[in-house]
């Protein structure tokens, strides 16, 4: 008898290594689905990567506005503010 989709979400999820990856799980527009595509094909690199890779150099370009020890430096480490209905702050 064939795994439901449940049991095999489940079997692949215990496959995960346990690393502190996070799951994210959310909707985008198609018009930045298709620029997350081809970003990644152009660079050999999986979707995952590529997201990786932007989120990660955004945040390095905010740091490098910051000084340590200041208010500035303590909002942006502050825990997410609830975002509203519309999607923005």
């Amino acid at each position: 008898m064939p795994k439901s989709a449940a049991e095999r979400q489940r079997e692949y999820r215990a496959r995960r290594p346990e690393n502190n990856d996070k799951r994210l799980n959310l909707w985008i527009s198609a018009t930045a689905n298709l620029a997350l595509n081809r970003l990644a094909a152009h660079q050999g690199i999986s979707k995952t990567e590529a997201l990786e890779q932007l989120i990660l150099e955004a945040d390095d370009q905010v740091l490098q506005t910051l000084e340590l020890d200041t208010p500035e430096w303590d909002e942006y480490f502050e825990r997410p503010r609830k975002l509203r209905s519309n999607g923005r702050r």
